[in-house]
């Protein structure tokens, strides 16, 4: 599947809350979305991951989002890395995110 638009956040929640209008305005437009959040938010306060994770599946369901993933990388510990860049790559690639 190709996307248009590939909005990456931190933790879940993150993509809704600092691009969620972007994404709907671009939809409007007939563009495509995918949402990826790089951890589970597992040291947030407010909520468990397993919380976390079906809040982010409804908000991608409600928002129209084509697909959300997670790459499991252990919130808090996000760095720039080789293994960290291409577990990102690899999204780019599969969903063909060019622009």
């Amino acid at each position: 599947m190709k996307l248009d638009i590939l909005a990456i956040g931190i933790h879940p929640d993150d993509v809704e809350l600092s691009a969620s209008g972007t994404l709907l305005r671009h939809a409007a437009q007939g563009k495509t979305f995918g949402m990826l959040d790089l951890s589970k938010g597992e040291l947030g306060t407010r909520g468990t991951p397993e919380i976390r994770a079906k809040e982010a599946a409804d908000s991608a369901r409600i928002l129209g989002a084509q697909m959300r993933e997670t790459l499991d990388v252990p919130d808090g510990l996000f760095v720039d890395s080789p293994e960290h860049r291409l577990k990102i790559i690899r999204v780019l690639r599969q969903f063909r995110i060019s622009n």
